[in-house]
């Protein structure tokens, strides 16, 4: 039997299960996994799904726009 998915509780003959931080998820969909595990901007709480941008204080952005608006400074998009 399937387990139920670790964020919407479905259970779903296709789950998979994903390993992150010593614990372990099953999730049914793509959509799912992203909720659960990919870190929100800090600014505007999109999930980022690409490579973001991380402050020096651990703190996540989706781009250097939402960064300026949070007060950081020197972070770019692009070198």
């Amino acid at each position: 039997m399937s387990q139920p998915c670790s964020t919407c509780g479905n259970v779903y003959d296709k789950a998979f299960t994903v390993s992150a931080n010593g614990q372990n998820y099953t999730f049914d969909s793509i959509e799912c996994a992203a909720q659960k595990l990919a870190p929100a901007c800090e600014h505007c709480k999109v999930r980022i799904l690409g490579h973001g941008l991380e402050a020096g204080d651990g703190r996540f952005f989706c781009c250097d726009h939402c960064a300026g608006k949070a007060g950081v400074q020197g972070l770019r998009d692009r070198v």
